[in-house]
């Protein structure tokens, strides 16, 4: 039998690799507690979460995962960000270093904020 796309977060999650589920169920539960009236979905394979537009996503890869506030969610955060992998729109997080919690709540709350209080300018 092929494999069935995961269609929830949590089979998404079930369905990462073993090494990245303890990142990615801390990822997933940081961002729900910041973001608990937000829609969760899964688009083009990955994670979702949609206040009522995009918030951030995130995905699992072979060795790290990527959380994606977008450009507009991690430009506050470019000084705390210097030690990390990035890329324009994306926070990497290796399976191999300590999850980043704190830093990873002060993005995620900032752009519910910023998003729920109209001030995005992005074009999601």
């Amino acid at each position: 039998m092929a494999n069935r796309r995961p269609t929830t977060i949590a089979a998404y999650i079930r369905a990462a690799p073993n090494q990245g589920q303890p990142h990615l169920r801390r990822l997933y539960s940081t961002l729900k507690r910041a973001a608990p009236k937000a829609r969760e979905a899964i688009k083009w394979g990955n994670p979702f979460f949609v206040e009522p537009r995009f918030l951030f996503a995130f995905a699992a890869h072979k060795a790290h995962l990527s959380f994606v506030p977008l450009e507009a969610g991690l430009a506050p955060f470019r000084k705390e960000l210097g030690r990390h992998e990035t890329t324009k729109n994306t926070l990497q997080i290796s399976y191999d270093k300590p999850f980043p919690a704190v830093l990873v709540r002060k993005i995620a709350r900032n752009r519910v904020r910023v998003v729920s209080g109209r001030e995005d300018r992005g074009f999601w």
